[in-house]
C-alpha cells in the first residue's frame, strides 16, 4: 500500500493546513519565527509553515493532524528564550500562541485569574497592579515574553527569591497533548494533592510534552511599599560576605541580586545615580510590605550591608525605583554590546559557593582567551556567567561554547545545576547527563515517551538520554 502521509517538506503542507484551520491562520515561515534570543550563537532553524491559532480548538486540530502525518511541531511563545527552546531544528510547523491573548476570567477579590498562553507578561503585571494585586514572576523582556512560555520554562527573575518561580503561581493548566487531546489540570484552587504533580511536570517542560493554551494563576495583594538598596563593595569577597550576612540574618528580602566588576563596568553609563570609581561588586536588595514593615526591613538591610561598604544608593520615589529596575533589566543588553555578542549561561550553585563560582567564571574565560563576567540572582545562587565574543568570529564563538561547557562542569562540581531559569533547550543538549544519574535520566526519558511516543513535539529539546530526532 502506498504511503500517502504528507511530510513536513511536502509543498502541499501550507495548502493542507490552510484548508484545515481556515484563512489567515497559516503562513510561510519567516525569519522572526526561526530564531529566539540566542540568534547570536548562529542558531537559526528551518520550518515549513507557521501556524497562528486563535483558540484551543485550532491547537487541538493542528496537533491531531500533525500526529497522523508525522509532522513535527515547535511551540513558541514570545521568542525571548535563551536556550534555543523555541527554534525549529529541522522543518515542520512552528506553532505560535501570540494570538491567544484572552483573559478568560478575572476574580480580583479572590486573587485569581485565568489567561490564555499568549498574554504578554507586562500586560498581566499592569492588570494586576491596577487592581491592587501582584503577579511577581518577571523573567525579563516582559513586553515580549508570554505567560505560556514563562510556564513552559518555569521562568524566574529577581523576585523569585521571596515569591518563587512561575510554577509557584500556577494553580491550573489547559494543554493539548501531542495527539490533539485536551488536558485540564487543577483550576481556580489553591491546593490539590489528588495525584502526581502533572502541573509541575508541564511547568518547565519547554513544550516537549504538551502545548499549554491557558492557565489559572494565583495573585497576591500588592505590597504597599517597595524599597530597594544598592550597595557597592571593593571586591567579590566583600560583596558575597554581605549577601551571606543578609541571608544569615533571616531578612526576608524580595530580591537579592548582584553584579561583578565586569558587569558593573559594562552597564555603568546608564546607572541612575553616581557610582564610586571602579567598584568591584554590587548588591541590589529590595524590601517590601506595608510602609512600616518595608521601612523596618530596609533599616535592617542597611545594617547587614554596612561592612566594607563603598557607597549606598537608596531610591525612594516610584520614578527612581522604576529607573533602577529598568537599568537592571538592561544589564544583559549592555554586556552584549561590549563585543556585539555573548555566550551567557544561567548556572546555579549553593549560595555559600557563589563567590567561588563568580571567580571561577573569570578564570574559565581567561583559559579560553575570553573576557568573562557575571551577574544574577545572588539569593538563589543563580549566576548569569558570561563570555564576551564577536559572533562573527567563528573561532571566538567556538571558544565561547567550550568555555560554557567547562562552566557547566564547574557548576555541577560545586553541587549546583546547569540551569536555573532558562531551561535546557537545544544549546544545553546532553548536559543533563552530567548532572543526573542514569536512573534519573531513564525516568526523564520515560516521561517524554509517555506523553509524546512519536517524538513530534519540540524534538531535540530538553533531552536526557533519549536520541535527538533531527
Amino acid at each position: 500500500m502506498a504511503d500517502t502521509r504528507i511530510r513536513s517538506t511536502d509543498t502541499a503542507l501550507l495548502s493542507e493546513l490552510s484548508t484545515l484551520l481556515g484563512a489567515g491562520k497559516v503562513a510561510p515561515p519567516s525569519a522572526p519565527y526561526l530564531a529566539d534570543a540566542t540568534e547570536w550563537s548562529g542558531l537559526v532553524g528551518r520550518a515549513d509553515a507557521v501556524v497562528l491559532p486563535e483558540r484551543r480548538e485550532d491547537v487541538a486540530t493542528l496537533l491531531a493532524w500533525c500526529s497522523s502525518h508525522d509532522v513535527v511541531v515547535t511551540p513558541r511563545g514570545g521568542g525571548t528564550g535563551l536556550a534555543g527552546g523555541a527554534v525549529p531544528l529541522d522543518g515542520g510547523v512552528v506553532l505560535s500562541l501570540e494570538r491567544m491573548t484572552a483573559i478568560r476570567r478575572f476574580d480580583p477579590l479572590l486573587w485569581r485569574i485565568q489567561v490564555e498562553a499568549g498574554l504578554r507578561t507586562a500586560d498581566l503585571h499592569r492588570l494586576a497592579r491596577s487592581n491592587g494585586l501582584l503577579f511577581a514572576p518577571d523573567p525579563g523582556a516582559s513586553e515580549q515574553s508570554q505567560i505560556g512560555g514563562n510556564i513552559a520554562t518555569n521562568a524566574g527573575g529577581p523576585h523569585a527569591l521571596k515569591y518563587g518561580t512561575t510554577r509557584a503561581w500556577v494553580t491550573g493548566l489547559e494543554a493539548i497533548l501531542p495527539g490533539g487531546e485536551l488536558l485540564e489540570l487543577g483550576g481556580p484552587i489553591r491546593k490539590d494533592v489528588a495525584g502526581y504533580d502533572l502541573l509541575g511536570l508541564l511547568s518547565g517542560s519547554e513544550g516537549t510534552l504538551a502545548v499549554i493554551t491557558a492557565a489559572w494563576l494565583k495573585l497576591l495583594p500588592a505590597p504597599e511599599v517597595v524599597l530597594p538598596l544598592v550597595a557597592l563593595y571593593p571586591d567579590t569577597a566583600a560583596g558575597c560576605a554581605a549577601i551571606e550576612r543578609v541571608i544569615g540574618s533571616g531578612l526576608q528580602v524580595a530580591a537579592l541580586d548582584y553584579l561583578d566588576a565586569g558587569a558593573i563596568a559594562a552597564a555603568a553609563a546608564g546607572f541612575p545615580a553616581e557610582l564610586p570609581a571602579a567598584p568591584g561588586f554590587m548588591v541590589i536588595a529590595e524590601a517590601d510590605g506595608s510602609a512600616s514593615e518595608a521601612g523596618r526591613l530596609r533599616d535592617e538591610l542597611r545594617e547587614a550591608l554596612d561592612e566594607d561598604l563603598l557607597a549606598l544608593h537608596a531610591p525612594s520615589t516610584r520614578k527612581a525605583i522604576d529607573a533602577l529596575w529598568r537599568w537592571r533589566d538592561g544589564v544583559g543588553i549592555a554586556v552584549a554590546a561590549q563585543r556585539s555578542g555573548k555566550v551567557s549561561e544561567d548556572i546555579v550553585v549553593p549560595v555559600d559557593r557563589l563567590a567561588q563560582a563568580i571567580e571561577e567564571t573569570i578564570a574559565i574565560g581567561a583559559r579560553h582567551e575570553l573576557a568573562a563576567l557575571s551577574w544574577g540572582h545572588a539569593g538563589d545562587g543563580n549566576l548569569h556567567s558570561t563570555f564576551l565574543i564577536d559572533p562573527r568570529d567563528g573561532a571566538e564563538l567556538e571558544r565561547g561554547h567550550q568555555a560554557a561547557d567547562e562552566l557547566f562542569g564547574m557548576a555541577i562540581a560545586l553541587g549546583g545545576s546547569i540551569s536555573g531559569e532558562h531551561g535546557v533547550g537545544w544549546l544545553k543538549r546532553g548536559q543533563l547527563a552530567r548532572q543526573w544519574s542514569p536512573a534519573a535520566l531513564a525516568l526523564h526519558d520515560a516521561v517524554k515517551q509517555a506523553f509524546d511516543p512519536k517524538n513530534l513535539l519540540n524534538p531535540g529539546k530538553k533531552p536526557g538520554a533519549i536520541a535527538v530526532r533531527p
